[in-house]
């Protein structure tokens, strides 16, 4: 096998040298998303390809080398931008917000990161640039309400790959091209798995309709004003969003099995959830002597780059350290502020820590986690039990399908108290049914045929090969929405039924009417 992977590397060009030169526009400051876009610039660079970096979040300390360009955008602070329209005060505050003001909330902070990228000054030089032809060989973006970004690869005749840092989206049934299933897929919004209820179904099938609504109606015309603010001055027409989305050529999916469910995918979407995983590090001293000497194991506590716990009230702080206080397991704690008061012994709080590296140390038993996608897949590639909160966006259904999958535990963070918390972790140390389906859930995640990374780096190599690669694309992008979901078949099978039901019933009311006048008729003379 090792042999035949080799083999097809050498055959696809991995690390050949041929290199692409690659634009690469990714406008939303969302630190976590990154993880996967800084990952795959990394290997681009490392492969030989040149990329052009527009980024708000600099890798230049990384000094990647000549074949790297960076545009460094000024940051947009998506947080206080969410918090000024939403009067909160901290992401924890989210937990409160229905499903669809998170929709709402994730497309403005796209259509505004949108803008404010595109107005650069350096990206306008793009835009405006005299001489594009032949300039870039492929256009890399992401696929978070960033589709403006989609117009550079527009304005300069080249094929566009897509990267989902999240693992699914409705609205992929459009862009791609397939009919969604809401039967079994559920909507990244909800907080159900595949198997649903009938109420999750409907509430499925109610929410994803919203969705698509509210996107249609709202949600396109403000990036279609977006990309004509930019870009109407240099071209006499304007390709709209919808368009521009029929030419994206491959996604790559951060998705992988067990995260992600069985469901329908075209030929161009291609999971490669995990390739920011990579082997684990030599820990800090500090923090790998802690670990080392934890007799009874430790337990790692992290809410990721975006919910602080040091924003959590002192009632909330005191039930964690209450309840860690009375384990005998060692807890490592990222916690945001300098200091922590009443800090048990057995409790070490750092601002930042090293998450995956940390995971992958053997003495790490539980992971009280948010549910993040990149934390759970760290959490299932080291085979690590997790404790999950969750607060927004899709946090709530990556702990589903761990609760589903038997590897984790889920507490709310409005009603959790002491007994809660002790009683789940608890649970999750003394009953090995939760390692066991976690080391299971482990051994599928690894198992594939090519690495995560080399799967992208193929498929990158493959679009710019193939010019674009349309032989992938399915003609349901083409579709009018009519036609997608069969409405003029269905309206014409209808129409085959009901017509000579119709017929006969205008026959029958015709010949009841013939009746009546004849027995009148029939009556007149009579008399």
């Amino acid at each position: 096998m090792n042999l035949f992977v080799k083999l097809l590397l050498l055959c696809t060009g991995l690390g050949t040298g041929d290199g692409a030169r690659i634009l690469a526009p990714f406008f939303l400051p969302v630190k976590s998303h990154f993880m996967m876009t800084d990952a795959i610039i990394r290997e681009l660079v490392k492969r030989g390809h040149e990329v052009t970096f527009i980024t708000p979040l600099s890798l230049a300390k990384e000094n990647l080398g000549p074949n790297y360009r960076e545009i460094l955008l000024p940051k947009y602070d998506t947080w206080a931008d969410i918090s000024s329209m939403m009067k909160t005060k901290s992401a924890l505050d989210m937990i409160d917000m229905s499903k669809l003001t998170h929709m709402r909330l994730g497309q403005h902070i796209g259509i505004k990161s949108t803008d404010f990228g595109l107005a650069h000054s350096e990206v306008q030089e793009l835009i405006h640039a005299k001489d594009k032809r032949g300039k870039f060989d492929l256009l890399l973006v992401e696929q978070f309400h960033n589709e403006g970004a989609l117009m550079l690869g527009y304005i300069y005749e080249i094929p566009a790959i897509t990267i989902a840092t999240f693992a699914y989206a409705n609205h992929f049934s459009q862009v791609f091209g397939f009919v969604n299933p809401l039967a079994y897929v559920p909507n990244i919004l909800l907080s159900c798995t595949d198997r649903m209820s009938l109420w999750e179904r409907l509430e499925n099938v109610v929410i994803s309709t919203a969705e698509d609504v509210v996107r249609e109606v709202s949600y396109y015309p403000q990036q279609d004003a977006v990309i004509r603010k930019h870009f109407g001055g240099i071209l006499p027409h304007v390709p709209t969003v919808k368009q521009l989305e029929q030419n994206i050529s491959v996604i790559l999916l951060n998705s992988y099995l067990p995260l992600t469910s069985p469901r329908p995918m075209t030929q161009n979407m291609i999971s490669v959830g995990g390739l920011h995983i990579l082997p684990p590090k030599t820990l800090p001293e500090h923090i790998r002597s802690y670990l080392d000497n934890a007799e009874y194991g430790a337990i790692y506590f992290s809410l990721g780059s975006q919910v602080r716990s040091a924003d959590m009230p002192p009632e909330k702080l005191g039930i964690f350290l209450e309840v860690f206080a009375s384990l005998k397991q060692r807890v490592l704690w990222k916690f945001e502020d300098d200091q922590l008061p009443n800090l048990p012994d057995n409790v070490k709080v750092e601002k930042w820590l090293p998450q995956a590296d940390i995971l992958a140390h053997p003495n790490v038993k539980v992971f009280i986690a948010h549910g993040g996608l990149f934390g759970m897949q760290e959490a299932v590639y080291h085979a690590v039990p997790v404790l999950g909160m969750p607060f927004y966006f899709d946090q709530d259904i990556n702990i589903k399908a761990g609760q589903a999958a038997g590897y984790s535990i889920r507490v709310d963070y409005r009603t959790i108290s002491k007994d809660l918390l002790r009683s789940a972790l608890h649970e999750l140390l003394t009953d090995p049914k939760y390692q066991a389906n976690m080391d299971k859930a482990s051994r599928i995640f690894r198992d594939r045929p090519l690495g995560a990374m080399d799967t992208a780096m193929y498929w990158i190599n493959y679009v710019v090969e193939h010019r674009g690669a349309a032989h992938l694309v399915a003609a349901g992008v083409h579709l009018p929405w009519y036609q997608f979901y069969l409405l003029d078949v269905t309206a014409i099978m209808l129409a085959m039924v009901l017509l000579p039901l119709l017929t006969l019933y205008v026959l029958g009311r015709k010949m009841k009417s013939v009746r009546a006048i004849r027995a009148l008729e029939k009556e007149a003379k009579s008399e």
